[in-house]
């Protein structure tokens, strides 16, 4: 035996004999029977946090203020059986428990409860039912959650650690109606048979003034698209409250941020009642998905036909019951970010259905800028090509081009959420939405979450389903008439995401075709960030409020110029 090797062996017993023993990482998490009694489905989510501020749960983003977070998939789950948190499970941003440094945190665990989906598909699935929250883990009612306390992370690890989930979240109410906003929800047919379940849509509307002493009058309908609604918003019928504390925005830089949007709300209200504006319905859209706060307001094989169901059984229930004019010359769509690319999505799917789209900031509209990512020539999402160097893939930065987070870092923080595209969160529901439904009944990985390594056949089905500029320009031919004058983008071209690349291609598009020209617009906004849709004169702190009013002018020129003869024009435009 060498000298060396015995002298490495004579360490290693001698470090036996004193105790020294490798850190144990792992901390137990089980849920009492005082909680439920019932065997749960879900992820189970530990969180460790330095903030004092809020509880963990709520202090997990992409940001470069996110705590920390590991998650694992539980089954059948009953009381009293305790699930470990060790240094294998994954997490974020560390990876590992075993990785994170030592000094106190605030621990949390919370179940993201699944429920079961017998899908008409014939798979079977599970994911987490909306529960009126708009797909949001860390509030979404029954999901079972822990009592916030403090544990320390030493040099021997984490030791005698366990976390009892002794709370259940409560149901949420639902809004009530006013004189202004009325709220509906219809089990919708096409998505019950999807799903294997009875499934509801539903909708805040907001009503013209003089309805009820107008009988005759019928209306046109916008329809403002975007994330889950708890009711109707930007609409108040009194001025700021004067007794509430001004709170500071982060994101706009702004004081008193809270009191400038109640007096747009305010304000919206006071011009909705002027005598000079046009009478209409505008709704505001409830369709969380399992996967997501929405649906997408498409078809789509994992999600179903949420677009057939919007278009043909909710907004057809809505002009009846509020006397919509019914025809698709006086139906319109706006909205930002996921709504501006609903709002492109729909006009496109259902070019007939609706005669005009206002589509702010939208999502990714070709996915040769998929964000930063060409899904057809790159191989890797997270890395770009380099044969010495590794520089991953930003994913956000402010008008200033400063970073806060990569592709990869994102896509790990959705995997702790939740596999199989259960995250709930963005690129998921991309995923989702726009891939093909795999053996297993969940959506196909668009790439591998942990590596990056983009798969081209799945590339290809979302280019012939879903890349909404490829989608025009190979059906232009058929499409192009139907949506003469009817498209219409706005982006500030230091998009948070980078969603203006995907813009520019489109426009190139857009201004080159000839047969029919397509008649629309293209802006963008100097220096604008997510989400700047359309006015160069206000900043987006200001706009985001105004999109209730920003497109009623091109609206009402559209209907002038392209509503079809004997077209009711005059019943709802009364003072």
């Amino acid at each position: 035996m060498s000298n060396q090797m015995y002298g490495f062996i004579l360490f290693f017993c001698s470090g036996m004999l004193l105790g020294q023993n490798t850190p144990e990482f792992a901390i137990k998490v089980f849920f009492s029977e005082a909680t439920s009694t019932e065997k749960m489905n879900g992820r189970l989510l530990l969180i460790l946090s330095t903030d004092d501020e809020k509880e963990p749960r709520f202090q997990i983003s992409d940001g470069l203020d996110t705590q920390l977070i590991f998650g694992m998939n539980v089954e059948e789950m009953a009381s009293g059986t305790t699930k470990t948190f060790d240094a294998s499970v994954f997490g974020y941003p560390y990876a590992s428990l075993s990785d994170i440094p030592l000094g106190v945190y605030t621990v949390q665990a919370l179940l993201h409860v699944y429920e079961t989906f017998d899908l008409s598909t014939g798979h079977t699935v599970k994911l987490p039912m909306d529960n009126g929250e708009g797909q949001q883990w860390n509030t979404s009612p029954g999901n079972l959650y822990s009592t916030p306390f403090k544990i320390s992370v030493t040099e021997n690890g984490i030791e005698n650690v366990t976390v009892v989930m002794d709370k259940i979240i409560p149901p949420i109410e639902e809004p009530e109606d006013t004189e202004w906003i009325k709220h509906i929800k219809i089990k919708s047919e096409k998505l019950s048979e999807f799903w294997g379940r009875d499934m509801y849509l539903g909708a805040h509307v907001l009503l013209p003034k003089g309805f009820k002493e107008h009988p005759e009058a019928k209306y046109p309908l916008m329809v403002f698209q975007g994330h889950f609604p708890s009711d109707f918003g930007g609409f108040r019928t009194t001025p700021p409250d004067p007794n509430m504390k001004p709170e500071y925005s982060k994101r706009f830089d702004l004081e008193g941020y809270n009191i400038i949007e109640q007096q747009e709300a305010f304000d919206f209200y006071k011009r909705w009642n002027e005598p000079d504006f046009p009478r209409m319905l505008i709704i505001e859209i409830q369709h969380p998905s399992p996967y997501y706060d929405d649906s997408y307001a498409v078809n789509s094989a994992s999600q179903g036909p949420w677009g057939d169901a919007i278009t043909y059984e909710l907004i057809p229930y809505i002009e009846k019951e509020f006397r919509g004019l019914g025809e698709g010359w006086s139906r319109f769509l706006y909205g930002g970010s996921t709504g501006g690319w609903e709002s492109l999505a729909v006009q496109v799917k259902y070019p007939e259905e609706y005669n005009g789209c206002f589509a702010a900031c939208p999502d990714p509209i070709d996915f040769r800028a998929y964000c930063l990512t060409d899904i057809y020539s790159d191989k890797n999402a997270y890395f770009y090509k380099s044969e010495h160097k590794k520089l991953e893939v930003p994913s956000h930065r402010n008008y200033l081009g400063q970073i806060q987070s990569t592709l990869r870092q994102g896509n790990h923080l959705e995997l702790v959420l939740g596999d199989k595209s259960r995250s709930g969160q963005q690129w998921d529901i991309w995923e989702a939405t726009y891939s093909p439904q795999g053996q297993d009944g969940y959506p196909v990985r668009l790439w591998d979450k942990m590596t990056g390594d983009i798969d081209q056949n799945v590339a290809q089905y979302w280019q012939e389903n879903y890349d909404l500029r490829y989608i025009l320009e190979r059906d232009w031919a058929k499409l192009g008439d139907n949506l003469k004058g009817k498209i219409h983008i706005y982006c500030g071209d230091m998009d948070n995401y980078y969603l203006n690349n995907a813009v520019y291609l489109m426009e190139d598009f857009l201004e080159s075709t000839t047969e029919p020209y397509y008649e629309g617009e293209v802006l963008y906004g100097d220096r604008a960030e997510h989400c700047w849709n359309g006015d160069p004169d206000q900043p987006n702190a200001i706009t985001r409020l105004r999109y209730n009013t920003m497109y009623v002018p091109k609206i009402m020129k559209r209907i002038a110029d392209s509503a079809p003869e004997g077209a009711d024009l005059t019943s709802w435009r009364y003072e």
